[in-house]
């Protein structure tokens, strides 16, 4: 497990010596949860980062209508509700929420900005966290990117563009099951799949479950 996390971005430019020092110092501990379990809930308080070793986990938001939507999926080796333990006091705005069966290390956010013998391998963790909050900004910059449009195809449209941008080809699978991508880019499930439909009948597109081939080019 210790090679697995030196792999990880939160903990890169560390040893496994420095992780098993740092260990002793940042209460790291971890979990097992099973699918659909509220790991964080909304309104909570939290202090500790939490490092996704196996499984993935779900950042969702419901309203006092109970309308869902889906922020993003948080898979092996990534960190979630950074933001919010490193602010003191500052409540969940969502739910963070076992995607699948999953394993989380958890590490203290009061310790790892508190001084030890041990501050050259927490400065990197610091660094490393900073990194990550940034492109935990652009991600959400992103999702606002794709629910901007007006209309369900052209959110397809942003959407299916930055993916082929990131995954380098016009074959890519994405996170989502059909009322995830729903939840995603704020739309109806019913909506999204008589769309999708329509996109493969104009030869824009073809997919199996969660992976796609965009067949043209999207203008």
């Amino acid at each position: 497990m210790l090679s697995f996390i030196t792999k990880t971005t939160l903990f890169r430019g560390c040893s496994e010596e420095d992780i098993q020092n740092m260990s002793k110092h940042l209460d790291f501990r971890t979990d097992r949860y099973r699918k659909g379990h509220v790991i964080f809930g909304m309104g909570s308080i939290v202090t500790d980062i939490g490092l996704v070793l196996s499984g993935s986990v779900r950042i969702e938001h419901t309203d006092l209508w109970g309308n869902k939507s889906i922020l993003g999926i948080i898979p092996a080796g990534s960190v979630f509700a950074e933001s919010y333990a490193c602010i003191p006091n500052e409540s969940m705005m969502v739910d963070a929420v076992a995607n699948e069966d999953c394993d989380i290390l958890f590490i203290s956010v009061p310790k790892l900005f508190a001084s030890c013998s041990v501050c050259a391998s927490q400065n990197k963790l610091i660094q490393n966290l900073m990194m990550i909050s940034a492109g935990k900004n652009l991600q959400l910059s992103r999702r606002s990117l794709h629910t901007s449009p007006k209309t369900i195809r052209g959110r397809l449209f942003s959407y299916f563009s930055q993916q082929v941008s990131a995954q380098g080809s016009n074959k890519i699978v994405i996170p989502f099951n059909r009322q995830q991508l729903a939840d995603y880019l704020n739309l109806d499930r019913s909506a999204l799949s008589k769309e999708l439909g329509k996109m493969r009948k104009d030869g824009l597109i073809e997919y199996n479950k969660n992976t796609f081939v965009i067949k043209t080019d999207i203008k």
